[in-house]
């Protein structure tokens, strides 16, 4: 089954309120990781940097913050993009603040786990750091929980 719903189209802000046009990333592989600052998974933000820098011509990393789990991800918008700068030294893309599961659930985490919107596979968002890939064209590879770390072979087999 082909994606019924094209990734590119949906619409999202940034951290600092500025729209990401999902557009620009095509022909790269994304992986989209729902964030936050709290967390005992937070130190992936260091091996997330790792992964975008030696992967920048292939793949582009966005996070997500999301204050779902736990309350893990409290702070302003502001205080999520100091807190990733000065502590993990972050320069991949940070969206706004979103709600990944539930009746608010924004538009690009309705994609990422519903097969009938990406074409390939229905998930749940169990936690923080719930990582999801997609190739060059737009289409689900497929996702990873929490414990698979952003280095993992798991992943990067993907990016070779």
């Amino acid at each position: 089954m082909k994606t019924v719903t094209d990734l590119y189209n949906i619409k999202i802000n940034s951290l600092k309120g500025t729209p990401i046009d999902l557009e620009e990333f095509r022909g790269k592989r994304l992986l989209f990781v729902n964030t936050a600052s709290k967390c005992g998974f937070t130190k992936q933000y260091d091996h997330l940097q790792t992964l975008a820098d030696t992967y920048k011509d292939t793949l582009q990393v966005i996070g997500v913050p999301c204050n779902q789990f736990g309350g893990q991800e409290p702070g302003t918008a502001l205080e999520i993009e100091s807190f990733c700068e000065v502590n993990y030294g972050v320069t991949f893309v940070i969206t706004e603040k979103v709600h990944v599961k539930g009746e608010q659930q924004h538009p690009l985490y309705a994609w990422l786990t519903k097969k009938e919107l990406n074409g390939v596979k229905n998930s749940s968002v169990k936690w923080n750091f719930q990582k999801y890939l997609i190739d060059e064209k737009g289409e689900l590879i497929d996702y990873f929980y929490s414990i698979t770390k952003p280095l993992s072979s798991r992943i990067t087999k993907h990016l070779k």
